[in-house]
């Protein structure tokens, strides 16, 4: 014997499985699309951190990053609250030379896992009152991302300076170019 259900209950019945299942069958395709954007859509982020990866690969090794000038700067950098940065490689001839280049970081970011070191992300660094100077106080931007100005005093004991991490080998949750990424630790030192 079936169960006869009334139209108007039938109605009620699909709306109501409609507003179950659809905002997740929705969720899951935005999240897939975002997971995949960069493949799909390029745009400034993808065209940022696909040009940071083929320019910093050889870095990699961090053998590679030294023998190219590059050194660590004051240990692993981890969050006030949450996430870290890692291990700055940092080359003071390009930090010195007030200029940007997106195949050119002035900082490469390494994580520790276990006895090695692996390259997570970079971060283009400019001093503030060099670039403001040069360039009629408009901050620094590339590939249409803004740089974050970070005032002195600072934890690094550094003057006003400008930056921009891109996590180009490490995805970071809350975005490319966030300064502390949760995938990365600082436990491992």
């Amino acid at each position: 014997m079936a169960i006869r259900i009334p139209t108007i209950n039938r109605r009620i019945l699909r709306f109501a499985f409609l507003g179950c299942v659809l905002p997740t069958t929705v969720a899951v395709a935005f999240a897939q699309d975002a997971e995949h954007s960069a493949a799909v859509h390029p745009g400034p982020t993808a065209k940022l951190v696909s040009t940071v990866r083929q320019n910093t690969r050889q870095f990699l090794d961090v053998n590679a990053a030294t023998a190219a000038g590059y050194g660590p700067f004051l240990g692993c950098v981890s969050g006030p609250d949450h996430g870290a940065m890692g291990t700055h490689y940092v080359n003071g001839d390009l930090v010195g030379d007030g200029e940007l280049d997106p195949t050119r970081p002035e900082a490469l970011i390494y994580e520790t896992v276990g006895r090695r070191l692996r390259l997570v992300g970079v971060e283009f660094i400019v001093d503030a009152k060099t670039w403001l100077a040069a360039h009629s106080n408009t901050p620094p931007s590339l590939e249409g991302q803004v740089f974050n100005l970070v005032p002195s005093p600072n934890r690094f004991n550094l003057p006003d300076f400008f930056e921009l991490h891109v996590w180009a080998w490490r995805d970071n949750p809350n975005g490319a170019f966030v300064d502390w990424n949760n995938r990365v630790s600082c436990e491992g030192q």
